[in-house]
Parts: C-alpha cells; sequence; structure tokens
C-alpha cells in the first residue's frame, strides 16, 4: 500500500522493528570517492550503492574556484542532501499520521562567506541555512505542525545545528 509514494507497508515493518529493538534504529551510511587528475574531468568521483542499484556523483570546484563547470560542487551536493533529508522526514511524518500531500517542494539554500577558506579570516564559512517549504494538501496549521516535527526529527537538521562530533583519519 502507498501514500506519499512511500510503501507504507515497509514503514510500520521499520517501526514495528525499531519499538522491539531500539537497536535497529541504529544504521551506518558510507560514501567513499576518489579525487582525478585528469584535465577537465570531474574532480571528485564517487559511486553510491543502494539496494536496487548504483549512481556515480561527479563533483567539482566551482568554476569560480578552479573546477570546470561540468559537475556540481560540494555544496550544491549537500544542499540536495539536506533539502531531500527535509523532504522526506516531512513525507514520511505525514505519511505515519496518515496524511497524504498533494504537493512538497523544498528548498535549502545558503550564504558562504569564502574568505576563512582562502585563509583571509576567522568569520564562520557558512553565514546560514534556510529551508523554503512549499507543500499542499492539508490545513496550514497541520502543514505548520508537520514542518515543525520535521524540523525536529530530520537527521540533516541535527547535522547542521547539533555539535556532531568529527574524526578525521589519515591513512598513507
Amino acid at each position: 500500500m502507498l501514500m506519499n509514494n512511500i510503501n507504507i507497508g515497509q514503514l510500520q515493518q521499520f517501526y514495528s522493528a525499531v519499538q522491539e529493538d531500539p537497536g535497529e534504529a541504529k544504521k551506518t551510511k558510507q560514501v567513499t570517492g576518489v579525487w582525478s587528475f585528469e584535465e577537465g574531468a570531474p574532480q571528485f568521483v564517487s559511486t553510491v550503492e543502494y539496494p536496487q542499484g548504483k549512481a556515480t556523483l561527479n563533483t567539482e570546484l566551482p568554476l569560480f574556484a578552479g573546477g570546470w563547470g561540468t559537475s556540481p560542487d560540494p555544496i550544491q551536493y549537500c544542499l540536495h542532501g539536506l533539502a531531500s533529508c527535509f523532504a522526506v522526514t516531512l513525507m514520511a511524518t505525514a505519511t505515519s499520521e496518515n496524511i497524504a500531500l498533494t504537493k512538497v517542494e523544498v528548498t535549502a539554500e545558503n550564504r558562504m562567506n569564502l574568505l576563512k577558506q582562502m585563509g583571509l579570516s576567522e568569520d564562520n564559512i557558512i553565514e546560514n541555512v534556510k529551508f523554503t517549504v512549499n507543500a499542499e494538501g492539508t490545513s496550514r496549521a497541520e502543514l505548520d505542525r508537520l514542518v515543525a516535527l520535521s524540523r525536529e526529527r530530520c537527521p540533516g537538521v541535527e547535522c547542521l545545528t547539533r555539535s556532531v562530533p568529527l574524526e578525521v583519519e589519515l591513512e598513507t
């Protein structure tokens, strides 16, 4: 059975598994990419595998910073990840509450100051991130509630709004 293009059976099965064993809620994700030294080629390439296949993601510096202008830059992927994470959280929340939405569009936008990246300042690089949500299918009050719940529950939002431990390990 589907609602909001979500497999309700899978969603309910996951919720049930987590209720029986909270350890089932813990997941690990990993992406590995390789820098390309070939002139004009995407500068960083990763292959992301998922249950039904895999996708190759090409990334490079923005054109102004030494990229070729042929692939998205890392911040565009980051914003895509944030927008899609918020959207899937919103849709999963609505679906779990049996609310059928008819439209969901999420725009993620940020403002950056690249002086720190260039070694010219100690100011934060990312000045702000903003989501604009355009949704339809229920009342404004319900949409406000769903958006608030999504803000609380979205892993991408959590990465932005709390200090998440970061480890960097150099292998040679």
